[in-house]
C-alpha cells in the first residue's frame, strides 16, 4: 500500500483559555476538535497558545504574539484563530510576508452585541485590515462568509466556507410534555438570556422549568441584570442559572431537555444548535444569521423546531407557548429533528474541508 503522503504541519495559533472549563465557547470548541482532527486528514498540527484578553490585548500579550510567530519557519501556514489575529493587524503585517496567513473568523468582531460604537468600529477596521493581511479566509457558514464580503469589501474567493461538525450522542429520551427548557451559551447580551427570561414571565400559567447553562465570568454586568430580572418575575423556582458544562456534565444537561431555545441577537452559526439535534432535541430560536442555515429542514420540508424574529419578546413567549400547548407540534419537531440528526456531518468531515483551505 502507498503511504498517504502529508504535507507540512500548519501552525495554530488559538486563545490560551481555549481549554477553560470557566469559558467554554463555540469557538474554543472548534478550534479545539479541528486540532484533534486535522492529523487525520493529513495535516500535522502545532498548537500556539496565545495569552492575552482577546481582542483588547495589552503590550505584553502583543509582543508575546510576535514572538511566537517569529519563531515560525518562513513559508509556513500558520491558522490563526480570528479573535487573535483580528485584533493585531500590526502584529501580523511583518509576518504576511514571510508567512502564508490564515484566518478564522468565529463572529466579525464589531458583531458582538452591546458594544459601545465606538469599540465596535474600532474593532472592525482592526479586523479589515488583519483580513486583507490574509492568504485566505475561513468562515463558518455560509451568512458569516456574506457578512465579511459586505462589511470588509474581500473577494468571495478568498473565503473558505467549513462549517463546524458535531460529535455523534445518542437519542434523549424526551418527557411527552415538554416542559424542559434549555439554553445554552455564555450569558451575554449577545446569547439574549435577557430576552428568554422576560419571554418566560408571560408564560407563567403554563408549567415548565428551564436551564441557562453557560459562561457567566464574560459579561458579569449582564449576568447580573438577567439575575435581576429572574428576581423580579419571581422565577427563582423555575429558571436556573447554571453556569457552564463541558464534556459528560453537558451532555446530561441535553439528556434532561426537551427544547432548546436559542434567543441569540447575533449567531454566525450557533453549534448548540446541532449539539441539539444530534440528540434528536427540537430548537426553538431566534431567526438571525447563520442559524436558519444551521437549523435547517428535512428533505420533506419540515422545521426541527420553531423560528421567531429575533430579539422579539412577544414572538418568542408566543413560540414557547405554542410549543407547550401544542402536541402535535412537540410530535412534528421531534420527528424532523430525529431527520435532521442524520444529516449531520462530524468534525472528520470539517477538517478535510479544513484542509482544503490550507493549501
Amino acid at each position: 500500500m502507498t503511504a498517504p503522503v502529508i504535507a507540512p504541519p500548519v501552525h495554530v495559533v488559538v486563545p490560551a483559555d481555549i481549554d477553560d472549563p470557566a469559558r467554554p465557547s463555540g469557538g474554543n470548541a472548534y478550534d479545539r476538535r479541528v486540532c484533534r482532527a486535522l492529523p487525520a486528514a493529513g495535516r500535522g498540527v502545532r498548537e500556539i497558545a496565545a495569552a492575552g484578553t482577546w481582542p483588547e490585548p495589552d503590550d505584553a500579550a502583543r509582543a508575546e504574539l510576535h514572538r511566537l510567530l517569529t519563531a515560525v519557519p518562513d513559508g509556513s501556514d500558520v491558522l490563526l484563530d480570528g479573535l487573535v489575529a483580528c485584533a493585531v493587524p500590526d502584529v501580523l503585517a511583518p509576518h504576511a510576508r514571510r508567512l502564508r496567513l490564515v484566518v478564522l473568523v468565529h463572529l466579525p468582531l464589531g458583531d458582538e452585541v452591546g458594544l459601545p460604537p465606538a469599540v465596535a468600529v474600532d474593532r472592525t477596521a482592526r479586523e479589515r485590515a488583519t483580513l486583507h493581511l490574509a492568504a485566505a479566509v475561513v468562515a463558518t457558514s455560509s451568512w458569516a462568509a456574506r457578512r465579511l464580503v459586505e462589511v470588509h469589501g474581500l473577494a468571495a474567493d478568498r473565503i473558505h466556507v467549513v462549517p463546524p461538525g458535531v460529535e455523534p450522542a445518542p437519542l434523549v429520551s424526551a418527557d411527552e410534555d415538554g416542559t424542559r427548557l434549555l439554553c445554552v451559551g455564555s450569558i451575554t447580551p449577545t446569547k439574549g438570556q435577557d430576552l428568554l427570561v422576560e419571554a418566560l414571565a408571560r408564560i407563567t400559567d403554563r408549567p415548565w422549568t428551564c436551564r441557562l447553562v453557560g459562561p457567566l465570568v464574560r459579561d458579569p454586568a449582564h449576568v447580573a441584570a438577567v439575575r435581576e430580572l429572574v428576581e423580579r418575575h419571581r422565577l427563582r423556582d423555575r429558571v436556573e442559572i447554571a453556569g457552564p458544562r463541558t464534556g459528560p456534565a453537558l451532555d446530561a444537561v441535553y439528556a434532561a431537555a426537551d427544547l432548546l431555545v436559542l434567543p441569540s441577537r447575533a449567531e454566525s452559526y450557533g453549534m448548540v444548535v446541532t449539539e441539539a439535534l444530534a440528540r434528536g432535541i427540537p430548537v426553538l430560536a431566534a431567526a438571525v444569521d447563520g442559524v436558519p442555515e444551521t437549523l435547517g429542514r428535512t428533505p420533506d420540508g419540515a422545521l426541527p423546531g420553531l423560528l421567531v424574529p429575533p430579539a422579539d419578546v412577544d414572538a418568542l413567549a408566543a413560540a414557547l407557548h405554542r410549543w407547550l400547548d401544542e402536541p402535535r407540534l412537540r410530535e412534528s419537531a421531534r420527528a424532523a429533528a430525529r431527520q435532521r440528526r442524520d444529516a449531520l456531518t462530524d468534525w472528520e468531515v470539517t477538517a478535510r474541508c479544513l484542509a482544503g483551505a490550507l493549501t
